[in-house]
């Protein structure tokens, strides 16, 4: 066994430097990839900690979101010393390397501009919190939910399924839907015979009834703003009225209270009036019901003169 390997040195004895190289970069190339495991496991659970104090759900998609890009940046910064290192290993001076970043960085600055740009826009976003992962926005003429934010771009998700992936650089305003609270915004259209403050009571016992449900009871926060009559509209009175939701859950409330008025308003007699028109005939105005649908894509029953 000993003549063996007293063989097997001999015969490795020539390719020793070469050798040598190979476990100096398999050496590592291991220590990265343990290193960045190692710290991405830490990141993690410090920022899930910190997540799990956060105040608010704003406050903790903050966080999450600073702790992705924070990990995927520290596990470039990893891989990209480990390659300078097994290049320092395979004899190329990393040297003159450095010394030419300065001059390169300076030639790519110049022809990456808008690359730059989004870098800058991206580390603001973050460091601003104008928008995190999960939250509802509207940027460069795009809206749906942010899916992924990194410093560069930021993808999106819109209703349809249909995904956006918008460069940073061109986010000049933001709209976001997601932040500390949110209006469920409605126009409710009246007879105008009725009467409107028995149409505000009516409005008021409903929106009562669907903040004691248990369902709806935890996304609304506060009672049924009246606005009072917004605009004297062709067939109908507009009341416009808003209640205070959860982030995101204004759609979802607005359907809701929609749908229990329209329930309160048949069971009370209150009428939601359809369009009406009046038709020009030779021997004066005869005015004539228009029964139409919200598209008004139906064709008007016309009275014709006997």
């Amino acid at each position: 066994m000993r003549e063996q390997l007293l063989e097997l040195k001999s015969w490795l004895a020539p390719y020793a430097a070469e050798l040598g190289v190979a476990a100096s970069i398999i050496g590592v190339l291991l220590m990265a990839f343990v290193l960045r495991y190692v710290a991405n496991r830490l990141l993690r659970r410090f920022f899930v900690g910190v997540s799990d104090r956060a105040p608010s759900v704003e406050e903790r998609r903050r966080v999450e979101t600073v702790g992705k890009v924070l990990r995927h940046t520290v596990s470039a910064l990893i891989l990209v010393v480990a390659a300078l290192v097994m290049l320092n290993q395979l004899g190329i001076s990393i040297a003159p390397i450095l010394g030419a970043a300065g001059v390169v960085g300076i030639a790519v600055g110049f022809g990456a501009q808008s690359l730059v740009k989004d870098l800058f826009a991206g580390f603001f976003l973050l460091i601003e919190n104008q928008i995190r992962v999960g939250d509802v926005v509207e940027i460069a003429g795009k809206s749906g939910v942010v899916e992924q934010l990194s410093l560069r771009r930021t993808k999106l998700r819109s209703y349809d399924g249909s995904v956006h992936y918008v460069s940073n650089g061109l986010i000049t305003t933001v709209t976001n839907m997601s932040t500390e609270f949110a209006f469920a915004v409605v126009d409710i259209g009246v007879a105008y015979r009725e009467d409107i403050d028995r149409v505000y009571a009516v409005m008021r016992e409903t929106a009562d009834a669907l903040r004691k449900s248990p369902e709806f009871g935890p996304k609304i926060i506060d009672d049924l703003e009246i606005a009072g009559v917004d605009q004297w509209a062709d067939s109908a009175v507009v009341i416009r009225a808003r209640i205070r939701t959860q982030p995101l859950d204004q759609w979802g409330v607005r359907r809701e209270y929609l749908k229990r008025l329209k329930t309160a308003f048949d069971r009370e007699d209150i009428s939601i009036p359809f369009p009406h028109r009046t038709l020009m005939v030779e021997s004066g105005a005869l005015p004539a019901a228009v029964g139409a649908s919200d598209d008004g894509g139906r064709p008007a029953r016309a009275a014709r003169a006997s």
